[in-house]
């Protein structure tokens, strides 16, 4: 049988069906193919001599910096990594970047090899469409089998109370596992980047603000599973350690400060600081309580806080002028996925800070309590005893 004449190497390089180019070890690209350049909307011409890292989103060069380029010197490859190119028009290109790092006569080079996500992506959303439609349909044979139990009523409502319970678990578990660790990893990293040049004393400090709410942040990421836990009867575990209760309640309000611009934030001090307490469950409170009172408060006046100790122990209390809290809302108001209205819904939490406040405090050995008067406002104050 006689032999199939195959093109020329040359050919099947520019006439790939991905995109390929060729680096020098530093990123400079000395070849690319017609597929790299349709891409991007920019001609091969202008491709040569540029940085294959020049041409990625900010997000994307940070994680070139600290995790590809560090990847291609301990091992000399990657495999099926996701990036984001920036196209000429400046929209997004997304590829899966394979690349090897090999040893020339005229030096080190790198071949890349980067294929389009476009079909992957689409298969993607339809698997998740098709489990959505399949727990709709679930949902839907739940609430028919309910309707025809009106007899057993007592197990219904345990069902629906488990299945409530199970939903909990399961988005607490998706915030952890991708919407809230990954966001978080991209913001500590670009805080650390931001800081290695140089800055103003007021820029330093907005960076710091980022470093450490990000970094306090992620700690309570890891106590959402400690939530879990308390829905279930375990309970969240606290750390009481010697602290001034004053000074990590200042913190905390600085923090906040930054994050809500349009609230004036208010702290008062009572008695001593010194006491034993788990500050970064003091700073969740403050955070908690504080991030309520913006969201249904008044902002045309101020909202307080007040750290205090004495005899009684210590406490620590959040005051905002906002609409009286109805009487129905107030057996309620503790519970997660509570909402204080249900206007305006697309601004408002899910309903857990009030809860994890309520789980703090009685990991302290203490409880909450709430004021709300016409002309007074509301009053939410976390009493919890304090070791000296």
């Amino acid at each position: 049988m006689a032999n199939d004449q195959l093109p020329e190497p040359l050919a099947l390089f520019d006439g790939a069906a991905c995109a390929l180019a060729i680096t020098r070890e530093d990123g400079t690209i000395l070849r690319v193919n017609q597929c790299f350049s349709d891409w991007l909307g920019i001609p091969v011409a202008e491709l040569h001599g540029r940085r294959f890292q020049d041409l990625l989103t900010m997000g994307g060069r940070i994680f070139h910096q600290t995790h590809l380029a560090p990847l291609m010197q301990v091992q000399g490859s990657i495999t099926e990594v996701k990036l984001d190119l920036r196209h000429r028009d400046g929209h997004a290109v997304t590829i899966l970047l394979n690349a090897v790092k090999r040893e020339h006569a005229s030096g080190v080079r790198h071949e890349l090899a980067l294929f389009g996500t476009t079909d992957r992506d689409k298969y993607e959303r339809e698997l998740l469409n098709a489990r959505k439609l399949a727990e709709a349909l679930l949902l839907e044979k739940t609430a028919a089998q309910t309707a025809l139990q009106h007899a057993q009523a007592e197990l219904s409502q345990a069902y629906i109370k488990a299945q409530r319970r199970a939903l909990f678990a399961e988005q607490m578990v998706a915030i952890i596992s991708h919407d809230l660790k990954n966001p978080l990893t991209a913001i500590k990293m670009a805080a650390d980047f931001l800081a290695r040049g140089e800055r103003t004393a007021k820029e330093t400090q907005l960076i710091g603000h980022i470093g450490q709410s990000s970094e306090r942040a992620q700690r309570m990421i890891a106590d959402l599973l400690d939530f879990t836990q308390a829905r279930v009867g375990v309970g969240i575990g606290v750390s009481p350690s010697p602290l001034d209760l004053h000074d990590v309640t200042r913190r905390a309000v600085a923090e906040l400060r930054v994050a809500f611009p349009r609230a004036t934030l208010v702290h008062r001090t009572v008695g001593a600081g010194d006491a034993c307490l788990d500050g970064d469950r003091l700073q969740q409170i403050i955070g908690n309580l504080v991030a309520n009172s913006v969201a249904y408060g008044d902002l045309q006046h101020p909202i307080t806080i007040t750290s205090r100790l004495d005899h009684d122990g210590a406490s620590l209390s959040v005051h905002n002028h906002g609409p009286v809290i109805a009487d129905a809302l107030m057996g309620v108001l503790f519970e997660p996925m509570t909402r204080g209205t249900g206007q305006d819904s697309e601004v408002r939490s899910v309903g857990l800070g009030l809860f994890i406040v309520r789980e703090i405090a009685k990991a302290h050995g203490g409880y909450v309590v709430v004021s709300s008067q016409v002309g007074s406002g509301t009053t939410f104050t976390a009493c919890l005893q304090a070791a000296y």
